[in-house]
């Protein structure tokens, strides 16, 4: 068991014959005291502060850990945030090409029926060009025949058909 500075001030020596001095040896024995108090109070203050400075870094510690946890967790989160992001952008990505998809194959059948529309505008187009045209040569035809000439040539006297019709008209 450590000496404590009641057991330096109660220490009592025997007395020899030619012994030390008792005032010297009590000075001294006072100053070893103070010195050994003062180290006492010292290491007292020290392992306070150590305890003091053991709890903070138990308390750091602990706060490192959770934080440690917290970055993993959010780590984890962003991953799956990352991983969630990614299926739903291929997702809208295969979507938007069906789309697409679906867009181009109406727009090609509405061209191809459009195509098909011409042409057919085309033919009716071509008959009647032909039907009318056929239908003005006739015409022409009949307006360059020569009974229209005969008609202007035939001379009708008209004094002579009005004697012959009937006067109760």
């Amino acid at each position: 068991m450590p000496l404590s500075p009641l057991d330096i001030h109660n220490k009592d020596f025997s007395r020899g014959f030619r012994g030390y001095d008792e005032d010297e040896v009590n000075e001294f024995l006072d100053h070893v005291m103070r010195d050994y108090e003062l180290v006492l109070r010292e290491k007292k203050e020290l392992e306070e502060k150590l305890n003091n400075h053991t709890e903070r870094l138990g308390h750091f510690t602990t706060i490192e850990e959770t934080l440690n946890k917290s970055i993993v967790v959010a780590q984890e989160a962003a991953e799956e945030v990352k991983r969630n992001a990614t299926k739903e952008a291929k997702l809208i990505v295969k979507e938007a090409e069906k789309n697409a998809d679906r867009i181009v194959n109406e727009s090609l059948t509405k061209a191809r029926k459009i195509a098909l529309e011409i042409e057919d505008l085309k033919k009716q187009s071509k008959v009647f060009r032909t039907r009318f045209k056929m239908l003005i040569e006739a015409q022409l035809d009949l307006i360059s025949h020569d009974d229209w000439d005969e008609l202007m040539e035939y001379d009708l006297d008209t004094e002579e058909l009005k004697s012959l019709t009937p006067e109760h008209e």
